[in-house]
């Protein structure tokens, strides 16, 4: 498994947060809930669920600061409803 660092606004992998190799990317709303608005993942890791440890990584994240998702980007909608985390919605 790669691993998942945080940067400004974003979770990411790579050597640089500037040119990720992977990237799942939020922004705060007035009440601190986390607005995810895309997930991006190079050709060179599809196909190995790198997206799917992102939304993880990001539903972790946001149970740590003690806030919600919103999510946004259409594949994070979806792997949260599939994986059925609704409890992280705001």
């Amino acid at each position: 498994m790669e691993e998942i660092k945080h940067g400004q606004s974003k979770l990411y992998i790579g050597e640089s947060e500037d040119m990720p190799k992977a990237e799942i990317t939020f922004q705060k709303d007035t009440n601190s809930n986390l607005i995810v608005d895309h997930t991006f993942v190079s050709d060179e890791l599809r196909g190995q669920g790198i997206a799917g440890q992102l939304v993880e990584a990001m539903v972790n994240y946001a149970k740590q600061e003690g806030v919600k998702l919103l999510p946004e980007c259409s594949y994070a909608k979806r792997y949260i409803e599939k994986h059925n985390l609704h409890d992280i919605l705001a």
